[in-house]
């Protein structure tokens, strides 16, 4: 028994394996259509990024299987496999990376390797088929999501955002940002803006739980504090 999440609302459901939680990204616990997104780790032994997988609501042929970063931890791998990603489908369509950190592609040559996904990033690296640019437009499962570039975490650092479901995946993006301090390039003040004009009920992190409440506030209290550390420095 795993739990599948959906912004304010909790629902319980069977069949996921014991290495992996879902989470739904819509505003209730809908039957109908239901953005499936699977966190496949936590090993908290290793340090890794959460590796998410999105699938489309009835894995129809066309929707695409996509994994928003692999992490490092070897585990997923088993994880992916027992998951039902639709019939005639093969496991995984698509990899799209937040940034090319190591704790986030460090399973890139094994998954490449047993899948032979279309790899997506920012900027070029090992095993990437696309670049991405601010703007695009790209599919995930059977949601289509905007790609924002996001240079803070570092130069090649992306967002992806949902404004179907109101679902933004920030990688190591920092939106919560609790005190004074710190440097930050001269663009994140805009790139927070932009982040808090959208309307977002979850936002799926790198590392952290998932921010189903009080998002708004948040990106205020974050966008404020780095305004005033540049004012400092």
């Amino acid at each position: 028994m795993t739990a599948r999440y959906s912004g304010k609302e909790r629902c319980r459901f069977d069949g996921m394996p014991a290495t992996a939680q879902e989470y739904t990204g819509g505003d209730s616990c809908r039957m109908d259509k239901i953005m499936k997104v699977v966190l496949l780790n936590h090993n908290d032994r290793v340090y890794t990024s959460k590796a998410y997988f999105v699938l489309g609501s009835w894995k129809r042929l066309e929707d695409l299987s996509t994994l928003v970063d692999v992490g490092i931890d070897g585990s997923i791998l088993s994880a992916l496999e027992k998951i039902h990603t639709g019939v005639g489908k093969r496991k995984v369509d698509q990899v799209i990376l937040t940034h090319n950190h190591y704790d986030h592609t460090g399973n890139l040559a094994a998954i490449k390797n047993l899948y032979n996904p279309v790899v997506y990033a920012f900027s070029k690296g090992p095993y990437v088929d696309k670049c991405l640019k601010d703007g695009d437009m790209i599919r995930l499962g059977d949601r289509v999501f905007q790609v924002i570039h996001t240079p803070a975490h570092s130069s090649d650092s992306v967002c992806l955002y949902c404004k179907e479901e109101r679902v933004l995946f920030s990688g190591d993006t920092p939106l919560r940002i609790l005190s004074l301090g710190g440097r930050y390039p001269d663009e994140f003040i805009r790139i927070l803006v932009r982040l808090r004009e959208l309307s977002i009920q979850v936002i799926y992190s790198g590392h952290d739980a998932p921010y189903t409440m009080g998002i708004s506030e948040m990106l205020e209290h974050t966008l404020e504090n780095v305004k005033a550390s540049t004012k400092l420095i």
